[in-house]
């Protein structure tokens, strides 16, 4: 049986690093707005005769192999562990060959290991036949990278690759609740410009020093996030509104307190970027997740896309040519 499986990466507009648990839960309405781009994962798992488990990362350059299942259970630690954490937790009855690729270049923050995670964790729930739905892989996804970095991940990474599109993602008490924005995609594509610094960072690291000064009662912190809980509520309003004016505005905002929040969340090349495309017709730039590095992105005006492309290539940064990916995860199955 040969399985494959493919998902999208995201970039954050709003409300990032307020997805941890249980950060959200101290402000009213919580929300997180992003959109899926078409930088993908996949992967392609291949059933075995025999009992052994192959394991390559085409991006890494890197492959593990285990005589069995239970042999890579027992093991202490992984080459892959991204590939290794989710094998063991679907516990193939199988021997398997898997591969994994990402277009997400390493450290980018546009949550190129969580949408990896969605795309194994599709293929192998498809493989298993164990029958999750979609928000239980999220679940099941979350828990897995959490135990990988060691530290408390946040939920609106998975759901672009979940389904694509642009999403508003409300954090309640109840559980999380994904609703489609409706965008004119045309547009908002000749809007979007997005660039990689080069400068690979841990997002998992920088996120907990956040949340841990939240929760150490950093006043500073917590007023900056009632700040950006408001600013992404106003976000959804603007996005589902079609207010590029607004967008840009609040991209501009939420990037202004974020940046309050830990000293590491910018560089100077991110400063410079945001300074050099203010007047070529950026109307907002803030860094893609935790930031440190990584890559930025740029909501320009219409017509505006190749200055502010060229300032950037100029400054040293990487473009990554990028319109929203209208799909969720795919998974393919042949015997």
């Amino acid at each position: 049986m040969k399985v494959t499986s493919q998902a999208a990466c995201r970039v954050d507009l709003a409300g990032g690093t307020l997805d941890i648990w249980p950060l959200y839960l101290y402000h009213r309405d919580s929300v997180t707005v992003n959109f899926a781009v078409n930088r993908y994962t996949s992967c392609v798992i291949e059933t075995r005769g025999d009992p052994k488990i192959t394991m390559r990362s085409r991006d890494f350059g890197a492959e593990e192999s285990f005589d069995s299942l239970a042999a890579l259970q027992a093991a202490p630690k992984y080459k892959l562990p991204l590939i290794a954490m989710v094998v063991k937790f679907f516990a193939p009855p199988t021997g398997l060959d898997i591969e994994t690729h990402s277009e997400s270049p390493a450290g980018a923050g546009i949550a190129g290991s969580s949408s990896l995670i969605i795309s194994i964790a599709s293929a192998l729930n498809r493989l298993t036949n164990a029958g999750h739905s979609i928000e239980k892989i999220r679940e099941i996804a979350q828990n897995v990278e959490s135990q990988i970095i060691r530290v408390p991940t946040g939920c609106q990474d998975y759901y672009p690759a979940m389904y694509g599109g642009v999403s508003a993602i409300r954090l309640r008490p109840d559980g999380l609740h994904r609703k489609a924005i409706p965008v004119n995609l045309d547009d908002f594509n000749r809007r979007i410009v997005l660039a990689y610094t080069g400068e690979p960072r841990n997002s998992g690291i920088n996120n907990w020093e956040v949340t841990k000064a939240y929760i150490d009662g950093d006043r500073g912190v917590q007023k900056n996030f009632e700040r950006i809980a408001a600013i992404s509520n106003s976000m959804r309003a603007a996005m589902e509104a079609s207010d590029w004016a607004g967008v840009g505005a609040l991209v501009r905002q939420e990037w202004s307190h974020r940046r309050r929040n830990a000293p590491g969340i910018t560089t100077p090349l991110i400063d410079r970027l945001v300074q050099v495309t203010r007047r070529a017709g950026c109307t907002g730039a803030k860094v893609c997740g935790a930031g440190g590095g990584g890559c930025v992105f740029f909501l320009v005006e219409p017509g505006a896309k190749e200055k502010v492309s060229s300032l950037i290539a100029r400054e040293g940064a990487t473009l990554l040519d990028v319109t929203v990916a209208g799909h969720g995860v795919r998974v393919k199955a042949v015997n």
